[in-house]
């Protein structure tokens, strides 16, 4: 494998095509001001490299980047590419990683409005992420230990498991199929709405009108805050382990929990039952959660 140490690169296409290739404490800026560095390369290492131009790594395969920053100006970083690994690495350009497959993220730090859009296969661990838009119209998405800001994330996702993870959001997992969210903190207007056969387990749940329209929705011992007109039109089973503000015109299923502020049942086909206070410890329930 060549190695390339301590160089600065600003002109078109610098590496294009490259392969078995290590990259090391290189930048990727100057007044040429090129873009597409490491275009149709395959088998390359990056470590400790600065990215502050336009698309540096579409059409690539068996990448990894490790210990590098791509500022606000690195736009586009990653399109078309597949079985790229990024390590502690800071992806702060708009529209990162579009159209990618077999994709694994550790430690990184993402400020990148519309990131992980079409990505079929990606697992993410220990990552903060600010942005608009995030993930949608992905797949096998599976996340551990993420901390997300930001609105309309995780829309139009499937086949997808979070756990342990922090999401401060709006409009999220809308349209979304075959999904589990274990152990996390959502927090946000309008959650799940038009979803399907998505699982909340051991979840705080925060905002208003959460899963509305949902298919096949359960929820095992989640707590849910000052969440009202929640389950408005759903198929839903719940067991939830603190009081909600209210519940509205769920169509079918069964809701257990402790205490209601409000219940409205004001159209003819809510069928969902809704079970509050002691009725809501019983064997069966108990059952139902494992």
């Amino acid at each position: 494998m060549e190695t390339i140490k301590n160089k600065t690169f600003d002109e078109e296409r610098a590496l294009y095509a490259a392969y078995d290739l290590s990259v090391q404490d290189c930048a990727f800026d100057g007044p040429a001001d090129g873009e597409s560095a490491f275009k149709e390369s395959r088998d390359v290492t990056v470590d400790h490299c600065f990215f502050n131009l336009r698309y540096p790594f579409w059409h690539d395969t068996g990448l990894k980047i490790e210990n590098s920053e791509m500022t606000e100006l690195c736009r586009a970083a990653l399109w078309y590419s597949e079985n790229v690994e990024i390590n502690n690495t800071k992806l702060h350009g708009i529209k990162a990683l579009r159209e990618c497959a077999n994709i694994k993220m550790r430690g990184c730090d993402v400020i990148s409005p519309e990131f992980g859009w079409s990505v079929r296969g990606i697992e993410m661990e220990d990552c903060t992420v600010l942005g608009e838009y995030f993930m949608m119209r992905s797949d096998h998405l599976n996340f551990r230990d993420v901390s997300m800001k930001g609105k309309y994330s995780f829309q139009y996702i499937t086949d997808s498991v979070f756990e342990n993870c922090v999401f401060d959001t709006k409009d999220a997992f809308w349209h979304g199929k075959n999904i589990t969210v274990r152990n996390s903190v959502v927090k946000g207007e309008y959650l799940a709405w038009y979803s399907e056969n998505i699982t909340f387990e051991n979840c705080k749940i925060i905002g208003t009108q959460p899963l509305c329209y949902c298919r096949n929705l359960k929820l095992i011992a989640c707590e849910m805050a000052d969440t009202d007109l929640s389950f408005e039109r759903s198929d839903v089973e719940a067991t939830l382990t603190a009081p909600i503000v209210s519940i509205k015109n769920p169509l079918s299923g069964h809701i257990y929990v402790p205490e209601v502020g409000e219940l409205i049942m004001d159209i003819e086909n809510a069928h969902g039952e809704v079970i509050v206070g002691t009725e809501a410890c019983k064997k069966e329930i108990c059952d139902y959660c494992a």
